[in-house]
């Protein structure tokens, strides 16, 4: 799960995500006016309810994920088995995950008059960036359906 600021044409906003690293799929977003975590556990929540509880859960270490707010919600009290790694000196490879992508092909590009202006065309993109991107560290495959396909069985020599 990660945070990013995106620019308005006044200000910024954020954008909370949950993403799939294997298969780089969006599976959760949220976009807010302020940092506070409630949209973040609002994402995390949507995420569980729709694809499960994951083997591994990362944040990185902002306020908004280290705060008692989000620790000590529901949701990442059922994930504290799988929330096994956090980012720790900036870098890891979570690094601003959300941003990343939509910032060179979306975000940059614009800036939002208003934030359902922001959020709707954000939303537009993340729908495209999922089920009609070509990914080439998935074999040129879109997150969707590297998400949807079953990882090959492979048995020990």
């Amino acid at each position: 799960m990660d945070i990013t600021y995106i620019p308005m044409a006044r200000g910024f906003v954020y954008l909370a995500v949950v993403l799939d690293w294997f298969s780089r799929r969006v599976l959760s977003w949220r976009i807010s006016i302020t940092m506070e975590a409630a949209f973040c556990v609002e994402t995390l929540e949507d995420a569980l309810a729709r694809h499960g509880k994951p083997d591994i859960f990362n944040t990185d270490q902002g306020s908004q994920f280290t705060g008692s707010a989000f620790t000590a919600c529901s949701p990442t009290t059922a994930l504290r088995s799988a929330w096994t790694a956090r980012e720790l000196g900036g870098t890891t490879c979570s690094s601003n995950v959300c941003g990343a992508a939509s910032s060179n092909e979306e975000v940059y590009l614009r800036a939002y008059d208003s934030v359902n202006d922001g959020r709707a065309s954000i939303g537009r993109y993340l729908d495209f960036y999922n089920g009609r991107r070509p990914h080439s560290s998935l074999d040129g495959m879109t997150p969707d359906r590297a998400y949807c396909k079953p990882l090959p069985l492979r048995l020990a020599a």
